[in-house]
């Protein structure tokens, strides 16, 4: 079996031996079968992403993230900065998700699901490739002298770079203030939103940088996710892998002579569609994005030197060893239970979430009023109420005992959309009725149709009748 340079893991590939230069990536494009699939699974998150903003549903954006207004929205529903741990429950889900995720199928969100990668290859490097040619075409431009060919090339692939970023940044700045406010920036003077312009110039400026320049490095560098990947690999999770049983000695196809190494030829086709530079056959690395390009060049090499598909696949370590199939293990099921029970807890507290959230407190400084002109004992509360809906909810604030009345200082009817209310109140009891000092006082908060929007309790206090 051929050895792998003893440094190939001291470095990111994308640097020189001495590390003082950054190595610039010409990938070639293999259009196999996962690369179809890998195209039609991005146009479809690249459809969503670009109609969220516009579309909805409840009356609401599809998917808003206002930070500065503190409201945000899933697919019609509306969270407000009350509902914080609400938002912990869901990331603390989706971090296990992804743990689960990464140690069964590897890094295969990075390579098919993350908007860096689908922007990257499938529409500013197919631009790259349409006005600078293949792989050859494009090294050779760049270390060719300035020309007004290369000139003209360059001026337009930055252009329409430029142009796209825009687009993008306009469409990130509606996940974050809404369509409706990026509209109004879009329609009115420049000067009535200056505040949002510098921000639609400073996005633009980022993705530009980002899918012009730094490209992989996002990925190998900045990316916390490539880091935690290695963590949570294991010898069983299933990943972009060389078989090295089956490639190895690698040599050159030599006609009509029978082959007495493996079936890796050493074209290193693999490593010239990596986008991250990377030559697979040295293992798994950080660098690798499980994006499949080197499973499609590789399948197009065996089946035209009649070898089987897959020398390079989806597989484990375990299972390229062993030859057998995957297998569930104990960590797996150990993730699985704790995203199962995240999962569980989060569906309850969102089934259960409440339309208006109300906290009662009993009145500073008060205990009980003593009324004997009616016999009765009142107690002194402040209620504030939070509409977590999408429109305007009017109200009735009812006792639920019997023989209890409510008497209002401070008192209105209605929440508009996302406002918060304030009452002040007597609850009235008669003193006959009363048989602790201390017993328990439910409220409803009853809709002008007739519906429950929220059961809340407090105790009322009052001298026993003896």
């Amino acid at each position: 079996m051929s050895q792998a340079p003893s440094h190939f893991r001291d470095q990111i590939s994308t640097l020189t031996d001495d590390g003082k230069k950054r190595k610039w990536i010409y990938p070639r494009v293999v259009k196999g079968k996962l690369y179809q699939y890998r195209s039609w699974l991005s146009y479809f998150f690249l459809a969503l992403l670009f109609a969220a903003p516009f579309l909805k549903l409840n009356g609401e954006q599809l998917v808003l993230l206002n930070v500065l207004e503190r409201k945000f929205v899933f697919f019609g529903v509306v969270f407000w900065p009350h509902d914080f741990y609400l938002f912990v429950l869901a990331l603390l889900t989706f971090m296990v998700f992804i743990v689960v995720f990464t140690v069964v199928f590897g890094r295969v969100f990075c390579g098919w699901a993350c908007p860096q990668t689908i922007f990257l290859e499938m529409v500013f490097r197919k631009i790259e490739i349409w006005i600078e040619g293949d792989q050859l075409k494009r090294k050779k431009l760049d270390d060719d002298p300035l020309t007004r060919e290369k000139l003209f090339k360059k001026a337009l692939k930055h252009s329409i770079y430029l142009c796209i970023s825009f687009f993008i940044a306009n469409i990130f700045l509606a996940y974050l203030i809404g369509s409706a406010a990026l509209i109004k920036i879009m329609t009115e003077p420049v000067a009535l939103h200056l505040s949002g312009f510098i921000s639609i110039c400073v996005f633009t400026l980022v993705f530009y940088l980002v899918f012009s320049k730094m490209r992989e490095l996002v990925c190998t560098v900045a990316c916390p996710y490539g880091r935690l990947q290695g963590v949570l690999l294991d010898n069983q999770s299933i990943i972009v892998a060389y078989d090295d049983l089956r490639g190895e000695p690698r040599a050159k196809r030599v006609k009509e002579q029978e082959n007495q190494n493996g079936d890796c030829i050493d074209c290193k086709l693999c490593v010239d569609v990596c986008p991250t530079g990377i030559d697979i056959r040295n293992g798994t690395q950080m660098e690798c994005v499980n994006c499949t390009a080197c499973i499609d060049a590789c399948d197009m090499v065996m089946e035209k030197i009649g070898r089987p598909a897959r020398l390079i696949g989806f597989k484990s370590e375990e299972e390229i060893r062993s030859k057998k199939p995957f297998q569930v293990n104990r960590r797996i099921y150990a993730y699985a239970v704790v995203l199962f029970i995240l999962t569980g807890v989060l569906s309850y507290l969102l089934v259960t979430r409440s339309a208006v959230k109300t906290t009662i407190l009993r009145a500073g400084g008060t205990l009980y009023q003593l009324r004997d002109k009616d016999k009765t004992v009142s107690n002194l509360y402040n209620a504030e109420l939070i509409n977590k809906t999408n429109t305007t909810i009017r109200f009735n604030l009812l006792a639920d005992r019997p023989g209890a009345k409510i008497q209002y200082i401070q008192q209105q009817d209605s929440i508009v959309y996302g406002g918060v209310v304030k009452l002040t109140f007597f609850v009235i009891l008669p003193q006959k009725e009363i048989d602790q000092y201390k017993s328990e006082m439910v409220f409803k908060l009853v809709s002008e149709d007739g519906k429950v929007l929220d059961r809340f309790e407090t105790t009322f206090i009052a001298p026993p009748n003896n």
